[in-house]
């Protein structure tokens, strides 16, 4: 009766004759505008928590930035004395405790004095330190691929939702039909073939047919001149190969989710009410079950954002993609622990990002959810 109730609810939430826009308007007046101011200042605890996790977690491996340069000497054939590699961790400041080091840098993040060597040099407020692998200041490394990361990222998911989505209505509108073996088949084929493989194999299908492999997100003469509207083809073209290899890896699970979801709500008791109403079959899929069924997939939302920024590194770095996980990976390698710990804080404000964008996309879903406890 519970369950009842709760789908008359949710068919009966929207006017639909009030336009989009009026809905969308009177929706942000309601409670959800304490919920995000809520959320918001929970950021602050939060990425605090995280970078701590994050700056010990890097220090975890023996040694630091200094031994592995040493090592990495050591394989070309020059050694260095002990002395060396102490005024080495003094420069770096590697000789100082842990927990000095740390408060340092989130401190120097914060706030940077005026009157301090590294405003007068770059006119910032926030030190977030020297890479020592790059030789340069980290923000400037992580600012040279942030937006291109971001804009990647932001195209695989429109494409994975673009796919998944429809196949997952299909197969649970046509269940156990051939269509619906078919999206199961490739869904499966898509997560079970390793990305650098299907990377590979497509640089090849490529270059066999085109003459071209399309390693790289840039040509030579893109990298000079910059993207501009004359050569935005031809970087869309070099994006077809990693849309595939890496947004195909999530469609499987997306579309396994929401098909199951909406299997259930088309069994349920308010879809044959519907029916019995005289409601569409097109409505009644698109409007009722659809929004109830996406609900997983849309609170899933900061963590398919998380594994898209940094779970693709390994195919990035045999697509040569010039994006941020090939980047963190040679910092964790060097354990340059400033420039690593600064991606994955970029990466952990993205993260509550999306989880908070996800939040607010469930609210206007599913008008069942209530986020001060009172009727919106």
């Amino acid at each position: 009766m519970e369950e009842n109730v709760k789908k008359e609810e949710l068919m009966q939430d929207h006017n639909p004759k009030k336009p989009f826009w009026e809905a969308v308007k009177d929706f942000f007046k309601k409670d959800l505008v304490q919920y995000i101011v809520k959320r918001v200042l929970m950021f602050i605890p939060t990425l605090f928590l995280i970078s701590i996790l994050v700056f010990f977690v890097i220090q975890l491996p023996p040694g630091d930035y200094v031994s592995a340069h040493i090592a990495a000497l050591a394989t070309e054939g020059e050694y260095v004395d002990a002395d060396y590699a102490a005024e080495l961790r003094a420069e770096y400041g590697l000789d100082q405790p842990v927990v000095t080091q740390y408060i340092k840098w989130i401190k120097d993040i914060i706030w940077t004095p005026t009157d301090s060597q590294f405003y007068r040099l770059y006119g910032s407020h926030h030190n977030w330190k020297y890479s020592f692998a790059y030789g340069k200041n980290v923000w400037d490394v992580v600012e040279e691929r942030l937006g291109l990361t971001i804009a990647v990222t932001a195209i695989i998911m429109i494409f994975q939702y673009a796919v998944s989505l429809p196949i997952a209505i299909y197969s649970s509108t046509h269940q156990y039909s051939v269509g619906d073996y078919a999206a199961s088949v490739i869904g499966f084929l898509g997560t079970a073939i390793p990305n650098f493989i299907l990377a590979i194999v497509l640089m090849f299908l490529a270059y066999k047919w085109t003459g071209n492999a399309n390693v790289g997100l840039f040509t030579q003469e893109m990298m000079q001149n910059g993207i501009h509207l004359y050569n935005f083809g031809d970087f869309m073209k070099r994006m077809i190969i990693p849309i595939i290899v890496i947004g195909t890896s999530g469609t499987c699970g997306i579309i396994r989710s929401v098909r199951a979801q909406m299997l259930d709500e088309i069994g349920q008791q308010y879809t044959l009410t519907a029916r019995a109403k005289g409601v569409s079959e097109g409505k009644i899929i698109m409007k009722y079950c659809f929004r109830a069924a996406i609900n997983p997939t849309v609170s899933g939302l900061g963590g398919i954002l998380s594994s898209l920024f940094s779970g693709s590194t390994v195919t990035a770095m045999v697509l040569n993609m010039q994006i941020q996980g090939p980047v963190l990976f040679k910092a964790l390698q060097s354990q340059d622990m400033y420039l690593a710990g600064a991606i994955v804080m970029v990466q952990a404000v993205l993260v509550v990002i999306g989880i908070l964008f996800s939040d607010i996309v469930l609210a206007f879903l599913d008008p069942r959810i209530r986020y001060s406890g009172g009727g919106r």
